[in-house]
């Protein structure tokens, strides 16, 4: 299988981006995004095309993607305005709420990763690599002297790729009550050093 990587998210595949993102994060997000077709209209709504890399096949098919968070946003951010728009004011403002608990904020530091997926078809062949190489050179060319990202304890098979690609774990940190909200018990932080 050939894979292209390409910045941004275009136009075209912006629903195929937000039903794979969805797929990879919604298990964490469920409670608080869902029901599915609203997290997905959602997220078809906030997805940033100038914040991500995406991996084509040589037909043009989503392989996977790769978001990251500037002081200018994030990969899957949003506003406000955009979340009354899907889930109502009620609604939104709860989702909004419980949302602020995960924010990661940005640091002058390092680039902060906002999130990978990678197509169930093209896993195991290498995708996940080459987007997280995307990211680690466009950190470099930004002139960010290490990557981070967090993940979730419920997904050792990401966390073992990190370890692969060298990313070591700085911190760990429990969640507490709101485990039962995200469907995790700990987020750990891990940095690569470039």
């Amino acid at each position: 299988m050939t894979v292209s990587l390409r910045r941004g998210l275009p136009e075209h595949l912006r629903p195929e981006a937000a039903a794979l993102y969805w797929e990879a994060f919604g298990g964490k997000l469920g409670r608080v995004l869902g029901p599915k077709p609203k997290a997905i209209r959602f997220l078809e709504r906030v997805l940033r095309s100038d914040h991500a890399f995406v991996a084509l096949s040589d037909r043009g098919d989503l392989l996977g993607l790769v978001g990251f968070k500037t002081a200018n946003g994030s990969f899957a951010g949003g506003e406000m305005a955009d979340m009354r728009a899907v889930y109502g004011l009620f609604g939104a403002s709860w989702r909004a709420a419980l949302l602020a608990l995960l924010t990661r904020d940005v640091e002058n530091q390092r680039f902060l990763l906002d999130g990978i997926c990678v197509a169930p078809q093209a896993r195991g062949q290498g995708v996940g690599t080459l987007l997280l190489e995307a990211i680690c050179a466009e950190a470099r060319q930004r002139n960010y002297p290490a990557v981070r990202l967090d993940v979730i304890d419920t997904n050792p098979r990401a966390r073992a790729l990190y370890e692969r690609f060298g990313f070591e774990a700085l911190r760990s940190e429990n969640l507490g009550v709101l485990r039962h909200v995200f469907n995790f018990t700990r987020s750990t932080t891990m940095v690569k050093t470039l």
